[in-house]
């Protein structure tokens, strides 16, 4: 079987690029709602733990839609999925300002927002990008795309506050909404053909041609190490959601301007940008297990000397900065380690359900955040949790085993 591609270094940059474009958008969509929550509660009444429910119901469907989105893209391409995603996405976003109950909220922001969203994010992209490159090209590929989100997070968070602060967060919304239409002429770019070695995940792995989604489904829910990439991967959307729906909110409590959540956002994009390159580099040199670990103990210790730190806005800043450094690092080893457990056939469905761990994360960061608030008018015992839940994935990442998956009639790869 062929280890190379035909693809040409420019050919493949435009595809890299297209798909690093796309997810700028859609997470930029979905890493700013925490921004309309206040907003929305002034004009619906609505109060925060039910606009809290309405939002963690959206990061959950987020995460339900990637591997149904995934399964699809693998078997028809991924062009028409991000297409269909950007009606949804555009659709959710421009009928939220006409809604005024709890269930309308729950349909445009929980449901067709939501989805259409995972109809353009992490595993439809980095599967379609893993199934068109070489395995050397793919970390890097991995963590350029990943970039792309969290550059969204930097441009749209400052943008959105300023225009909630300005004309008003019924413009901002329906701006964004607008912006999301841009996905659908660069979906073109995703329309390539599929590299020869598409089925092999890397040096060592074993091809899959043959092998059904069924099946393919049925040994990784049975693998240890698959189902601790979701363990891990869940404490990593707990604490993303908890932060990007309540961090305004926390700035609020501790008597500071509201621009000062939407910058600490914007620098949590910011810095995510070098975190996210950074981990597709090592993860070509360094166990992906290793970093994980490393990424998820180092937010404990972060969020540990914020709780110490006086609440200043320079406070924010920093921690934003430092946080943001690991944010969406972790989905280039954990794609990653995805890939080189069971190769690219059906990656963008075995990393979509690892993204659904993510976001049933994700669900119950962001609701128990609002009821928190609700119950002790602050959000501290979140802030343990957060800790506690870092430290568990920590521990759980470094039992995992860095090697393909031993099939019948396959002598065994090393166990890393």
């Amino acid at each position: 079987m062929s280890t190379h591609t035909d693809m040409s270094p420019r050919a493949a940059w435009l595809l890299i690029l297209a798909a690093s474009a796309i997810l700028m958008i859609t997470m930029g969509a979905r890493l700013t709602t925490g921004l309309f929550l206040s907003p929305l509660n002034t004009a619906t009444g609505l109060g925060v733990a039910t606009i809290s429910f309405a939002l963690a119901v959206g990061q959950f469907m987020w995460g339900a839609s990637q591997p149904v989105f995934g399964a699809i893209a693998d078997k028809y391409g991924p062009a028409r999925v991000i297409v269909l995603g950007a009606l949804l996405l555009a659709g959710g976003l421009a009928a939220t300002p006409f809604v005024e109950s709890e269930w309308g909220l729950l349909l445009t922001m929980g449901v067709l927002s939501a989805a259409g969203a995972g109809a353009g994010s992490f595993s439809i992209l980095i599967g379609a990008t893993a199934q068109r490159l070489p395995p050397g090209r793919r970390p890097f590929a991995s963590g350029f795309i990943n970039a792309g989100g969290s550059f969204g997070q930097f441009v749209f968070s400052p943008l959105m506050q300023f225009l909630i602060a300005g004309p008003g967060w019924i413009l901002a919304m329906l701006t964004m909404a607008a912006t999301t239409l841009l996905t659908i002429p660069l979906a073109w770019m995703m329309k390539g053909k599929k590299a020869e070695h598409a089925s092999v995940a890397a040096a060592g792995a074993a091809p899959i041609l043959g092998i059904s989604l069924t099946a393919q489904l049925r040994e990784a829910l049975r693998d240890r190490s698959y189902l601790f990439l979701h363990a891990g991967f869940f404490t990593c959307g707990f604490h993303i959601a908890f932060l990007v729906t309540h961090l305004p909110g926390e700035v609020a409590l501790c008597g500071l301007p509201v621009g000062v959540a939407g910058t600490a956002l914007g620098l949590i994009g910011l810095f995510n940008i070098g975190g996210s390159l950074a981990a597709g580099a090592l993860s070509v040199r360094y166990r992906m297990k290793n970093l994980l670990a490393l990424m998820y103990a180092s937010r404990a210790v972060i969020i540990a000397v914020y709780l110490l730190a006086p609440k200043t806005a320079l406070t924010f800043y920093v921690f934003a900065a430092a946080l943001g450094f690991t944010w969406l690092a972790t989905v280039p080893p954990t794609a990653g380690l995805v890939g080189k457990l069971f190769g690219t056939r059906y990656l963008a469905t075995l990393f979509g359900l690892t993204l659904l761990s993510h976001q049933v994360g994700g669900f119950f960061g962001a609701w128990l955040g609002g009821l928190s608030f609700v119950r002790f008018g602050d959000y501290s015992w979140m802030w343990y949790a957060d800790i506690a839940l870092a430290l568990a994935a920590a521990a759980i990442n470094l039992p995992i085993r860095e090697a393909p998956v031993v099939r019948p009639g396959m002598l065994p790869a090393s166990k890393a």
